[in-house]
């Protein structure tokens, strides 16, 4: 089935490129959010790491536009095509540069379908061919403005674009679910190492911060930091063991490089960033990690704690000996057995869903170009 293509924006209310230059950031968190590139990632926006700015730059940054329930976002640069539904009724929120702001006419386009064909490999190709740039590829704005799309009858788009959303809202339910998870493991750390209110507190002595039976040590003394391997691109073929560097899952890989469980660190780009691999890994040369042998959720919520400092002022790095030298409070092992026991259930919880989102996605992306051409009808 052929539809006609037309641009977008003889479709769209609003298409229009975001200011196109760096806004000044605040580092207190205020009611004006900032949305980077970073953030728009595989059809979603996330609104939890991003920037702050004030009243009056917020006033400045919005002249053009400001995102609202039922837009859609394209990346034009670093990187290129990544596109997000905004579904958040927070109205001061703005877009950061290098964004392409997009707002459907309710009569002629459906928000949901604009989101899945530009997302399609058919427009997704398309983008390719047009990011250009000596060092880093872009898309114009003008391409950006006028790219044609496939467009069916209204009536279509909306089946199409629900039957795609519907996985996408199961996805980003299952997202809130993982975070309130994670937030309620990462309170009880605090409750018990920080503020050190553990089972039998009132019962235990504390001098100099220390309770009795535990002790301060150096991170390297338990669980040493061991470097990741680069992938040379030879190596590169897809496979089924998750490729961690510092900005977390960067791809797949055919072998793995340690087993599961794991703890991996950023060592350079985003340092001191903490993941944890349920599974057999392969982390590259921008990380540490610490092998299944040492690693453990205590220590894994332990080291989000902890402040790493960059050493290379050209290429922000961690210091191995530096980490190594860092004093952590180890509690004795009656407690630290208790608190494995105690948030091993929510995290084994947090990976169901996080496989279940994995299965979603997949099934996703096979249906959307059989929508996208007409193969499947709905």
């Amino acid at each position: 089935m052929t539809w006609p293509m037309i641009p977008v924006s003889e479709l769209c209310e609003l298409a229009v490129d975001c200011v196109n230059k760096t806004a000044p950031t605040v580092e207190h968190e205020t009611e004006f959010k900032m949305i980077r590139t970073t953030n728009v990632k595989g059809g979603f926006i996330d609104l939890k790491e991003v920037r702050f700015v004030m009243e009056d730059v917020f006033n400045k940054w919005t002249r053009r536009s400001r995102p609202q329930y039922g837009d859609v976002v394209l990346t034009r640069e670093a990187p290129v095509g990544e596109v997000g539904r905004f579904t958040s009724n927070d109205e001061k929120v703005f877009l950061g540069q290098r964004l392409f702001h997009y707002r459907p006419d309710r009569n002629k386009l459906d928000w949901n379908f604009l989101a899945y064909a530009l997302q399609s490999p058919q427009i997704q190709g398309k983008f390719k061919g047009m990011g250009f740039g000596a060092t880093v590829d872009h898309v114009r704005v003008g391409d950006a403005e006028r790219l044609p799309i496939p467009c069916p009858p209204l009536n279509v788009q909306k089946r199409i674009g629900d039957t795609l959303s519907a996985y996408d809202d199961l996805i980003e339910n299952n997202r809130r679910r993982i975070q309130l998870l994670e937030q309620a493991a990462r309170l009880l750390y605090k409750e018990w190492f920080v503020h050190l209110r553990f089972p039998g507190h009132e019962h235990t002595q504390i001098i100099d911060g220390v309770p009795e039976g535990w002790e301060k040590k150096p991170l390297g003394t338990f669980a040493p930091l061991k470097y990741g391997k680069a992938l040379k691109n030879d190596d590169r073929v897809p496979g089924p063991f998750p490729v961690y560097g510092s900005s977390g899952i960067v791809g797949t890989h055919t072998k793995a490089l340690v087993p599961g469980p794991t703890i991996i660190v950023g060592r350079k780009g985003n340092v001191g960033s903490v993941y944890w691999s349920p599974d057999d890994c392969h982390p590259i040369d921008t990380v540490y990690y610490i092998d299944s042998g040492n690693c453990s959720l205590f220590l894994y919520f332990a080291l989000q704690q902890m402040t790493f400092i960059s050493t290379d002022v050209a290429v922000p790095g961690l210091n191995r000996d530096f980490a190594h030298s860092r004093l952590m409070l180890v509690a004795e092992k009656k407690i630290l057995r208790l608190f494995e026991e105690t948030v091993s259930p929510l995290h084994q919880q947090m990976e169901l869903l996080k496989r279940q989102n994995a299965s979603l996605a997949k099934a996703r992306d096979l249906l959307l170009p059989k929508l996208m051409n007409g193969e499947v009808e709905v």
